[in-house]
């Protein structure tokens, strides 16, 4: 694993702890919030940045159908 990919996962764990500890007291912290989510946001536009969409197998099935592409 790379050092990108760490720093995606560690943002999206760090990003849902801060929002579920704002949310979790009994007034909630609007900015802190809004932290978490912008690092949840982060690390997940982070991580999909790296996945490709192209189809590596040719022979892939497809799931619809059932035949061979």
């Amino acid at each position: 694993m790379n050092k990108s990919n760490i720093i995606s996962y560690l943002s999206i764990l760090i990003g849902g702890v801060v929002a579920i500890y704002a949310n979790a007291n009994s007034q909630q912290n609007v900015y802190l919030l809004i932290l978490g989510i912008f690092m949840l946001m982060f690390g997940g536009f982070r991580l999909n940045s790296k996945l490709s969409s192209k189809v590596k197998n040719k022979k892939e099935k497809n799931y619809f159908t059932g035949e061979e592409e």
